[in-house]
């Protein structure tokens, strides 16, 4: 069986292991069923998520044209504290700015392969803790806009790290640690302006991946330089695919690469 299509972050469910879903133009893939056999990747073109035209891509799953054009790809996406939608301040497209920044935004722990601070809009819990893989999250501030959020996880990350490395997260490398005890420590360093909105009473939220084997040393498949690749799936976690030969496949990192996936 080959389906064909353009690579998307998989969609997940948060259930219990957490169940993933590769979705193309005109399929849709339950990947957890794809555990224990044999897949076959392989790259057969480009297509930009913005402007569905076959150039490559330049950064998330964009050309470089709609990258440095589009209001999706805005550098307020990745720095939430250039957010300036709550001024009345436009970056690329001011209407399309309030409806994403102007919402309930979470900062929040999460540990995956050690503890880090992050932010994401509440709706998007817990759907971006899967993402990165992480075992165990709790929110720390919900403020009304992005702004309010970046400031916070800027303030924090004096104090607290805020990238994961994946090599660790997929190796399952990890520790528990008591988040609730860090965000209590953390509270003294939240901006005055965020402090009225932190959540004193909630709990950890746990997630459980599906996977049967960790690889020992994890080595990324990079399509650009190895076009075709066939491998046992054994794992799914954040949004790798981990293979029995120690290969793992970042969906995310090659959204918007065209593929053939055989199975």
């Amino acid at each position: 069986m080959v389906y064909t299509g353009v690579l998307t972050k998989m969609q997940t469910e948060f259930l219990e292991p957490i169940q993933y879903y590769l979705v193309f133009e005109n399929d849709f893939i339950h990947v957890n069923q794809l555990l224990n056999k044999t897949i076959t990747i392989k790259l057969v073109g480009h297509q930009c998520l913005s402007c569905g035209l076959d150039r490559p891509i330049y950064r998330q799953g964009f050309c470089k044209t709609c990258f440095f054009d589009k209001p999706f790809a805005g550098d307020w996406i990745m720095r939430p504290e250039l957010s300036t939608a709550h001024l009345g301040k436009e970056d690329r497209d001011l209407e399309y700015e309030k409806k994403v920044q102007l919402q309930p935004h979470i900062v929040y722990l999460a540990n995956s392969s050690n503890v880090k601070v992050g932010v994401t809009r509440k709706s998007q819990v817990p759907t971006r803790w899967i993402d990165q893989g992480a075992h165990e999250a709790v929110e720390i501030v919900e403020v009304p806009n992005r702004y309010l959020a970046g400031i916070t996880e800027v303030a924090l990350k004096d104090h607290v790290a805020d990238k994961t490395n994946w090599r660790t997260m997929l190796k399952n490398d990890i520790k528990d640690e008591d988040l609730l005890e860090w965000r209590h420590n953390l509270k003294a360093f939240i901006p005055e302006e965020a402090l009225p909105y932190f959540i004193e009473n909630n709990t950890e939220t746990h997630i459980h991946f599906p996977v049967d084997q960790y690889p020992e040393k994890p080595k990324s498949l990079n399509l650009s330089k190895t076009p075709s690749y066939s491998g046992k799936l054994v794992g799914i976690k954040g949004q790798y695919l981990i293979f029995e030969d120690n290969t793992v496949f970042n969906v995310r990192a090659n959204e918007g690469l065209v593929v053939e996936l055989g199975i």
